[in-house]
Parts: structure tokens; sequence; C-alpha cells
């Protein structure tokens, strides 16, 4: 109750701690009793302090938005983490203590590049981890931090690299393009995205002299150059193309279509154009490099019709992947025909989100439907449903609810469809989701967002819903190892009554 004073400054007293005699000073520190302690105590004090604060367990709210979002990244799994995914996220936590990989696996190392350049590490100290002079494929996905210094010392140790996929790559310029054309003499592939300082002539230059090796060409993201004439170069010299990708290269229009249809070996194809092609462009296209390929990807050509669906209908017979997105001129009776009594074998994978009416003010869209709607769902499912093992139909927002509870009635089988995504389908509601459960025995994923009539669903047993509507449950729920589909079914039903 009563507490004797502290001593004024300049008095004598007994460290609390230590018992040693000490001057008292207006900085002296209080003890755990409330005397006073000596400076080599009240320093040790502080350190202790400092110490409790650093190791203070974070708030739970961040945790948890840190676990959802690496499962979304597919960078963690439900249950314990493998032994191999532990040492690369050690890896990855004290990079700067590391002085080299060793002889990992192609896989193992392509891994930790990509948990690097997500965790904004990689740099020119830590690039010579990723590079040996036996490998073949050198991956690097976020060259922000490099050099043109750092490009020249990629290919100076890697000279028999045969694969080169480097994103984010500002600072690759001409110079650091023509050290590659002399070392790199076996590339066959090339992967390049935002290499905004390479001038057209470049560009000519590389196909000029790198192009009878290339079979694989992927560019995104150019802005400043890259125009017709640049493939129309690439075409005369890359005869042995067989995979093509040109996303987002804001420099190329019709003629660079036209020209692409002259590749005689191609069978991957994968186009995003800034620009208006008309879908007379398109059906030419189609029409020539249909028959060989093996994929097909035409996303956000907006001006597309009907009469594409109908030449690829024509000419397409051994696609596996198909993706048509970001369409609202195509109609639901162009898809209906597209996938009817079509000669091409059932679609492993399938992408047609956001083909919808894009009118605000009519969100049910017209009375003949643009987009894909019932008609054309229900002939994708009927002619791929065997073979399907992806569908992305997110958006699609004009599938009725009938379409989506016959095709997924729990009767009808899809064996190998492992991946859904419908989301801002409103149409889709617990039955439909429970449907799914029953009609794919291999379903791995479901993607949700914005489908606000799933509540209440039990998820089986390896499966992930990922999306869920309401803030409170988790963005990802994945099915206990016990819960059965009958199980979950069951379950589903007792909360509905």
């Amino acid at each position: 109750m009563y507490k004797k004073a502290k001593p004024p400054p300049g008095q004598l007293e007994n460290c609390e701690i230590c018992s040693k005699r000490f001057t008292v000073t207006p900085y002296s520190k209080d003890g755990p009793d409330g005397g006073l302690v000596c400076t080599p105590c009240g320093k040790e004090l502080t350190a202790d302090a400092k110490q409790e604060k650093k190791v203070a367990k974070k708030p739970a709210g961040r945790k948890r938005r840190k676990i959802e979002s690496d499962r979304l990244d597919g960078l963690t799994i439900n249950g314990a983490k493998t032994l191999q995914q532990m040492c690369i996220e050690k890896v990855a936590q004290h990079h700067t203590d590391v002085e080299e990989l060793g002889d990992l696996p192609q896989p193992v190392l392509e891994r930790l590049s990509e948990i690097f350049s997500k965790k904004r590490v990689l740099n020119p100290k830590t690039l010579p981890l990723f590079l040996r002079p036996d490998l073949d494929t050198v991956a690097i996905h976020d060259c922000s931090y490099l050099e043109v210094d750092d490009y020249k010392q990629i290919f100076a140790v890697v000279p028999k690299i045969e694969k080169l996929v480097l994103r984010n790559a500002c600072q690759f310029k001409n110079e650091a393009m023509e050290y590659m054309m002399e070392k790199a003499k076996n590339l066959r592939s090339l992967q390049l995205y935002a290499a905004n300082l390479i001038t057209n002539a470049m560009w000519h230059k590389l196909f000029q002299h790198q192009g009878a090796s290339l079979e694989t060409v992927k560019l995104q993201w150019l802005d400043a150059s890259f125009e017709d004439e640049a493939v129309t170069e690439m075409v005369a010299h890359c005869r042995n193309i067989t995979r093509l990708k040109l996303k987002l290269c804001r420099r190329i229009g019709e003629e660079a279509v036209t020209a692409i249809s002259m590749l005689p070996k191609l069978e991957h194809l994968s186009l995003q154009i800034g620009r208006e092609v008309s879908s007379e462009r398109l059906v030419g296209l189609v029409r020539v490099v249909g028959p060989n390929l093996k994929t097909l990807s035409l996303e956000k050509f907006v001006d597309a019709d009907d009469t594409v669906l109908e030449a690829i209908h024509a000419h397409c017979r051994n696609l596996t992947k198909f993706r048509f997105t970001e369409n609202d001129y195509a109609t639901d009776a162009g898809y209906t025909a597209l996938f009817t009594d079509w000669a091409n074998p059932p679609l492993a994978f399938a992408d047609l989100s956001s083909t919808r009416d894009m009118d605000n003010n009519n969100p049910t869209g017209p009375a003949a439907a643009i987009g894909l709607a019932s008609a054309g769902f229900a002939a994708l499912m009927a002619h791929s449903g065997d073979g399907l093992e992806t569908l992305e139909m997110a958006s699609c927002r004009h599938v009725g609810p009938a379409a989506l509870l016959d095709a997924f009635d729990g009767v009808k089988q899809y064996p190998r469809l492992r991946s859904v995504n419908i989301s801002f389908c409103t149409a889709v509601d617990t039955v439909v989701v429970a449907g799914m459960f029953k009609s794919c025995p291999a379903l791995r994923r479901v993607v949700a967002f914005g489908c606000f009539a799933v509540t209440d669903v039990v998820v089986p047993g390896g499966v992930a819903l990922i999306g869920a509507p309401r803030a409170q449950d988790a963005i990802e729920q994945i099915g206990g190892a016990h819960v059965g589909f009958m199980d979950a079914l069951g379950a589903m039903v007792e909360v509905a009554a």
C-alpha cells in the first residue's frame, strides 16, 4: 500500500538485480520489483524487451490471409507439407546465405526460380544459383532487377541452352540480344515478356540469324516495337515453328494474322491482339492452319462472329485444347453448331469464359442469346464430356439452371473432369455444385466466386471448393479425407431441412 520514494539523481543506490552500488541518474531504469537497476542491468532489460516484441505472434487475420493466398497460388496442400516443399521454402527464406544449389533436378530448380520471383529476391546476386553449364533450360520469371551484364552471364555460363524463359525482361536490350545470338547456338524455344527495349531491326536480325532452329516462340507485353513486318520476317525465316504465342503485342494487327497462316508446321497457336481483326481474317487463318492444330487460343477477339466458329467446326479435327474468351458477338446458336456433330475428338481443355452479352441495361440478354448459353453448354458437354479435364466458363451468365442441372444430374458421368470454374454464373446454386460432386468422380477443384446461391456446402474428401461467397468462410474449403460423397450429400440435405 505504501511505496518507498525513489532516490533523487546523484544519490547512491543498490541495484535491484546485481546488488552493486551505483549513482542514480535521471535515466536509471526501474527493476522488475519497483526498485532501480544499474546501467549494465538496464541495458539487458531493454534487450530482453525488444526480443519479446520481435517474437510476438502476427495477428490471426493476417496469418489466415497468407494461408489462403498460398493455397490459391498452389504453394500449400491440405495436410502436411512434403519434405521437398519444406526444403524449397527454407532455401527461399535464407537465400542470402546460399552459395550454390548443387546438382538439383531441373523441375526443382524451376520451382525455386518461381518462388524466388514471387518473393522478389531474384537479383544479380541470386541469379548464379540457377545457372549451370550442364543445363539446357533457364527460366527466370522476374527479371526486373537484372541488367544487360546479367543477361550476358546467362548465355556465358549456359552455352548449351535450348529453352529460355525471361519474364519482366524490361532491361533486355539489343546488346543482350546480340550476345544471345552469338552464344546460344542451340536455342529452340524463346519466351520473352515485356522486352520493350528491343528494336524492330533487332527482331528482324534475330529471326534471320536464329530462325532455322526456333521451334517455339512466345512473346507477350510488347508495346514499343515488334510490328507486322517483324511477324512477316519471323514467318519467312522460322519455318520450323510448331508453337506460337503472341499476346498483348500492341503493334500487330490483321497483316500479322495473315502472315501466321503461312507457317507450315504450326500445331499450337495462342493469340491476343489489341487491334481490331475482322472475322474474315480469322476465318482465313483457321482454314489454312486449322487441320494441323492441336491447341487453339483466341482471346479478346471482340468482333469474331459465328463464321469463325463455323470455320473451326469445318477445319479443326485434332484439337485437345480450345480457348475462345471475352467475346460478345458470337451467338449461342454458333456455339451449338460448333459442338454438334463436330469431327474433332473430345476436348481435354475448354475455356469459353466471358462470352456473354454486354448490355448492362438488359442483364438477361436478348431473345437470341449472345455468347455461350444453355444450348451451347449442353452441346459442349455432349461432345466433350467423356474426355474433358478442365472446364472454364466464368461469367457465362446466360447458361440457365435447367442446363446446369441436366448436365450435372448425378446420372451423367464425366470421368476425367478435375477442374471447373463457374465463377459469376448466377444460375449456379448448392444443388448444381452437389451434382458436380456426384457426376465428376475425379473432381479436385471447383471455383465459384460470385455464386451467392451456393451455401451450406459440405465438401467431399479430396475436393477443394474455392470462392465461398460469405466473408466468414474460408476462401478455399477442402473436404476431409474421411468425408465421402454420400456423407457430404447427406449432410447438405440435413442442413437444408
